[in-house]
């Protein structure tokens, strides 16, 4: 499962360097706007310690991680929905990722330069969104002009699609992103296609220096959207990207910050996405597997191979802590606590699986 976060927000709010420090690869972070042109893409593994537990227990040769992908977009400025700064050209770059995370400076540097000259992190997101919005309202729009016919000659398809346009268009035009909307699963199913930006899941990646306090009035801001935030130090993480273990830890010290949240970021990055881990293991590997929320036992098995949905016959499933807590599988199983599910069977966030075919 293929499934990818852009990083999104205004020139020189620190997208490139968190990028560097997510990935540990190198691309262009210079003080100037749209340095980066060409979206950069990095593979990212979702730290969980539920997976080292399990390969410890295992005494797995191999031990492979789920991962998200991240990609860095060049920044973005008012009027980018109309084409300035190449904006057209980075909106389409953000369509093609499945959520948001949208990088705002709180941050005070003179040496840095702000493209609005002074640092307003509810401004920035205030531009970033109203950009995505009017992107999206003229991609309503022009649906909504082709599709007004077909729904006055009484196609029924095309007559419930008008309606879910028309209550996207009215949001937008109120300045609303189309997410803060409530929809039917049948209008989101009919609005799929159009691949709205502002329907995409957006996680704020605050970008600050050392261990600073969020903003009051971006406090209220998240409480008031129900939006989900991370607090980072950009700058730092791309300093220590290279070190590990104690040593990084002491360099982080030694560069003022008391701690790291890009775990964090790419565990609600994860999240986000509404995705959750499964696990195989053993003595050869022990490896996370990424399947969506909610799905059943043979579509969670196509994430191993197509075999494991279209010949599924049952599954043995087993929680990872109560493997862990059991020592090994045949003390579990000696517990009776491997279970034989089928079908429908809804696989829940750490379950190890075996799938029988």
């Amino acid at each position: 499962m293929s499934l990818s976060i852009g990083i999104v927000g205004l020139p020189n709010v620190g997208k490139s360097t968190l990028f560097n420090a997510l990935t540990r690869q190198s691309v262009d972070a210079a003080n100037y706007p749209f340095c980066t042109i060409d979206p950069s893409v990095g593979i990212v593994p979702v730290p969980d310690e539920r997976l080292t537990a399990l390969s410890g227990l295992s005494r797995s040769a191999q031990t492979i991680p789920a991962v998200v992908e991240f990609v860095d977009i060049a920044g973005l400025v008012a009027g980018a929905s109309k084409g300035e700064g190449l904006g057209n050209q980075f909106l389409s770059h953000i369509r093609e990722v499945d959520a948001i995370a949208e990088v705002v400076r709180v941050f005070e540097d003179t040496e840095i330069t702000h493209v609005a000259g002074r640092v307003d992190p509810l401004h920035d997101i205030g531009v970033i969104n109203l950009e995505l919005v009017l992107a999206d309202l003229e991609v309503v729009s022009k649906r909504l002009g082709s599709i007004e016919k077909e729904a006055r000659a009484g196609d029924k398809s095309a007559a419930a699609s008008k309606a879910a346009l028309e209550r996207v268009a009215q949001g937008l035009e109120e300045g609303k992103l189309a997410r803060a909307l409530t929809f039917s699963d049948e209008e989101r199913r009919l609005l799929k296609g159009l691949n709205l930006l502002s329907l995409k899941p957006i996680l704020y990646v605050l970008n600050s220096k050392g261990s600073a306090a969020v903003p009051e009035p971006l406090l209220e801001f998240f409480a008031a959207s129900g939006a989900e935030y991370v607090l980072v130090d950009a700058r730092v993480e791309e300093e220590v990207k290279d070190f590990a273990g104690e040593e990084r830890a002491a360099f982080r010290r030694e560069l003022g910050a008391s701690g790291s949240n890009l775990d964090a970021l790419i565990t609600k990055g994860y999240e986000l996405l509404n995705l959750i881990t499964f696990f195989t293991t053993g003595e050869k590997e022990s490896r996370a597997w990424t399947t969506r929320r909610g799905s059943t036992a043979p579509e969670a098995g196509a994430a191993i191979h197509s075999d494991f949905q279209d010949k599924f016959i049952r599954a043995s499933v087993i929680s990872w802590q109560e493997l862990v807590e059991s020592g090994s599988c045949g003390a579990a199983r000696e517990k009776g606590l491997v279970r034989t599910e089928g079908k429908e069977y809804i696989v829940k966030d750490g379950d190890i699986i075996e799938f029988k075919i």
